[in-house]
């Protein structure tokens, strides 16, 4: 039998980096601060009725071009390099793998993300993620970046639980997606999910994961607590924590007990459906 596998889902920006990852040097390529950068991106996105998300991807192309700054794929994913991480993020991932590593689960781990997934590429970390699903821009027949290919925001991140959920992991494929698998037939159930975010741009995705038997932790700068104490008073996470990913963090325990909960659970539940088998073929 299948061994029960786990899924870690995380936002990028705030929750695993410490800022926006255009902050760290695409802004400061196009001479422009990260404050008026997203001030005229907010503005391009209440003038025209737009999503904010692809007027931030629009206005990266424009203000490169107007710097004469090159916006190539591997440009963007260059940038990745100059990412900062909140601490003990980076050893993270091979920590919780040796958690693991006894027990009869897998972890999976995942980005889902409005920031573009070229810069994640361009990380230390992208290879232990089993998927990233971010923004991406489409790229002309001389590899410049001409149109977005890929646009996540607040609410449609919550597509992306379904395709985990359900094992779909293929953008363009909606009719699986779509059709009736029971809960318990799917890869990934929703009680075997935990999402890590930053604040109200995950709130669709903290709810459903929390709603379905998942868990949900908002994650929080030093200092910053009271940004995100609102979510768990209204039900919308179930915990809290410092963004502090070093070993025997408050956020490393909760996580480590969530993974335990989960396998005790999922061994109880096969073990049920192991003996209605054996009743059942009488």
């Amino acid at each position: 039998m299948a061994k029960p596998v786990i899924a870690l889902m995380y936002d990028f920006d705030k929750t695993l980096c410490t800022k926006d990852m255009q902050e760290y040097s695409f802004i400061l390529k196009v001479q422009m601060s990260p404050a008026d950068f997203w001030i005229e991106s907010n503005a391009l996105a209440k003038d025209k009725k737009m999503d904010k998300i692809l007027a931030y991807m629009y206005l990266m192309l424009k203000k490169a071009n107007a710097a004469d700054q090159p916006i190539r794929r591997q440009d963007f994913v260059e940038l990745g390099k100059d990412l900062e991480y909140f601490p003990g993020v980076e050893d993270w991932f091979s920590r919780i793998t040796h958690f693991v590593e006894d027990m009869d689960v897998i972890v999976e781990h995942y980005i889902i993300s409005s920031g573009l997934k070229e810069i994640i590429e361009g990380s230390s970390i992208y290879g232990f993620f089993s998927n990233v699903f971010a923004c991406e821009f489409l790229y002309d027949v001389n590899g410049v970046a001409c149109w977005p290919k890929n646009s996540v925001n607040y609410t449609t991140k919550t597509q992306f639980l379904f395709r985990i959920n359900k094992g779909v992991l293929d953008l363009s494929n909606d009719s699986d997606l779509n059709k009736y698998t029971p809960e318990d037939d799917r890869p990934i159930p929703f009680r075997n999910m935990i999402y890590i975010g930053d604040g109200l741009t995950d709130v669709p995705c903290m709810k459903l994961v929390k709603t379905n038997g998942g868990y949900s932790i908002a994650v929080y700068k030093e200092g910053e607590r009271g940004k995100v104490e609102e979510l768990i008073l209204h039900e919308r996470v179930d915990f809290l924590a410092l963004a502090d990913y070093s070993e025997n963090s408050a956020l490393d325990k909760v996580v480590k007990d969530i993974i335990l909960k989960m396998v005790m659970v999922d061994s109880l539940k096969r073990k049920n459906k192991k003996q209605i088998s054996m009743i059942s073929a009488k």
